[in-house]
């Protein structure tokens, strides 16, 4: 069965990170934890591929492909007027 929690696209490269936070604050799911004065993966597992961590990333440390995720499966059934949300056809929705 697919989980869109446990098999998804979040990238992070902390060697790029400076540590500016704005993953922490865009993050609606609290994927990303202060650790030591530097930003870590906390919560990966926690990702909905929504985007908004790499948008707002300025250096490119974070790298996910929006829209594939459970955040894409919830826009693509209010869009078709469904009441649940399928993360694909392998998913049993």
């Amino acid at each position: 069965m697919f989980d869109a929690y446990t098999v998804n696209t979040l990238r992070f490269d902390e060697a790029l990170c400076t540590g500016c936070g704005m993953c922490l604050d865009v993050c609606p799911h609290g994927v990303f934890a202060r650790k030591n004065g530097s930003v870590c993966l906390a919560h990966p597992t926690a990702c909905m591929e929504c985007g908004a961590c790499q948008k707002n990333c300025a250096v490119g440390a974070i790298q996910v492909e929006s829209g594939v995720g459970c955040a894409g499966a919830m826009i693509r059934a209010a869009l078709s007027g469904r009441k649940d949300a399928s993360c694909g056809e392998t998913c049993g929705n």
